[in-house]
C-alpha cells in the first residue's frame, strides 16, 4: 500500500511520498500546495488510528523509554531528515524504487546508524531508567 501510495502521488502531483519534505512544507504554507499535503498527514494519522481500533495488539503499548529521551529521539529524526536531504520513506521507498544511487547510499546510512545507536541505546533502556 505504501509503495501504490507513492506512485499515486508520484503520477497526481509530480512530488515524491517522503514524510518529512511533505510535512515540511506545511510550515511554511506554499499557497495552493497544501491540501494534498494534509491529505497526505491526515492519512497517515487516520490510518494509524484505524490500526489501533481495528487491531489493538498489533502496536505496543506506552513508550519503549524515558519521554525525554523519546522527545529527544523524534526530535533528531527530523533533524536528520533534513540533514540528509530526505526521510527513510523518500529514499527508501521512492528512491530505490527509481533506482537512484544517492538513496541506496542514504539508505544504507539511515540503517547503519539505526542499528548501531539501538545496540547503543539497549543497555541504557533495559535498566529501566524510565
Amino acid at each position: 500500500m505504501i509503495g501504490a501510495a507513492a506512485v499515486l502521488l508520484l503520477r497526481q502531483t509530480g512530488r515524491i511520498a517522503g514524510v518529512s519534505g511533505i510535512v515540511g512544507g506545511l510550515v511554511p504554507g506554499v499557497r495552493g500546495d497544501r491540501a494534498w499535503r494534509l491529505a497526505f498527514v491526515g492519512g497517515l494519522v487516520l490510518g494509524g488510528l484505524l490500526l489501533a481500533t481495528l487491531m489493538p495488539g498489533a502496536l505496543p503499548r506506552g513508550l519503549s523509554g524515558p519521554r525525554w529521551l523519546v522527545a529527544l529521539a523524534g526530535l533528531l529524526v527530523g533533524l536528520g531528515a533534513r540533514l540528509g536531504g530526505g526521510c527513510t520513506s523518500g529514499h527508501g521507498v521512492c528512491g530505490l524504487g527509481q533506482r537512484s544511487p544517492r538513496s541506496l547510499v542514504a539508505v544504507l546510512v539511515f540503517m547503519a546508524t539505526a542499528m548501531l545507536t539501538a545496540n547503543l541505546l539497549r543497555p541504557l533502556l533495559a535498566g529501566g531508567g524510565q
